[in-house]
């Protein structure tokens, strides 16, 4: 029976700044065009963090019954490590997506019906990247899922529950968003390319290669710099603070570009979570100044 603290740590916390980051950018973006619904953006929050919570549970469930967790360097997994059954984690992580269902009904009920498909595609995605069969995360496509669903879609959805209109500004937050997000996910593949490779597991870095999976690692941080330039320009010149995520960024880029590997790995990905946070917090603030 694992302790609280073991669940706790099987939820992997320190991926959930990806959760609120695209909220927060979100909202920044309804309030700049004068248009917030705090309740709604709550709502929104309820549901990034229950999807981002539900999706770790899920990768520990089907990654551990795979074997694929026997030997992982970095956070405890429940069902690889033995602290829990893989019932009891499959549980939680439906558990997880049951409220994301829940909030994101509220939020369909009071914007638009259609919400519920995209809703739905959403858990959908969540589950499949590594359960099923043929999931797509063994088949080096968890980054583009990544992308779409924890920067485009969360950062326009939360715009558009707000304002229900169309905004350029967040489609641009969501690509800045987005290329963190990924860049989280290539640092945690890159890490695990060895064990990966012994247990079958195609990640786009397995793919790639460890030299190019570096280099898109630093691409993908150039990437939401460009995003900050294109926010900027479609809305504010204050949203330029945003660039001060880079000093959190650029010494973790150097450390992936000078061959950090395992272990050394580890905190790049909490300072990409880190980066992705202040990149959210400085263009948002950059938002309510203009």
């Amino acid at each position: 029976m694992p302790t609280p603290s073991q669940w706790l740590a099987g939820a992997r916390p320190r991926t959930l700044p990806a959760a609120v980051a695209p909220v927060l950018a979100g909202t920044a973006v309804a309030a700049y065009d004068g248009q917030p619904v705090w309740w709604k953006a709550l709502l929104a929050l309820v549901v990034s963090l229950a999807l981002q919570v539900g999706v770790n549970y899920a990768n520990d469930y089907s990654d551990g019954i795979r074997g694929t967790d026997d030997d992982r360097v970095g956070p405890m997994r429940l069902v690889g490590s033995g602290a829990a059954s893989p019932k009891a984690v499959k549980g939680a992580a439906f558990a997880s997506f049951g409220v994301a269902a829940a909030a994101g009904l509220v939020l369909a009920a009071t914007t638009a019906w259609w919400l519920v498909a995209v809703g739905a595609v959403c858990v959908l995605a969540a589950w499949f990247y590594t359960g099923g069969s043929k999931p797509y995360g063994y088949l080096g496509l968890g980054e583009v899922m990544v992308f779409v669903f924890f920067g485009l879609v969360a950062v326009v959805g939360t715009t558009y529950v707000q304002t229900q209109a169309w905004a350029w500004p967040a489609l641009h937050a969501g690509v800045g968003l987005g290329a963190l997000a990924c860049a989280i996910l290539v640092a945690n593949n890159l890490r695990d390319i060895p064990t990966d490779t012994v247990a079958g597991k195609h990640t786009l870095a397995v793919r790639l290669g460890e030299e190019r999976t570096r280099g898109l690692y630093a691409l993908l941080v150039g990437l939401a710099a460009v995003a900050v330039v294109a926010v900027a320009a479609s809305t504010t010149w204050w949203a330029l603070a945003g660039l001060g995520f880079l000093a959190v960024a650029l010494p973790t880029t150097r450390t992936v570009l000078r061959g950090a590997r395992g272990p050394g790995l580890v905190p790049v990905l909490q300072e990409t979570g880190m980066a992705q946070l202040v990149w959210a917090l400085l263009v948002s603030g950059g938002l309510v100044l203009g």
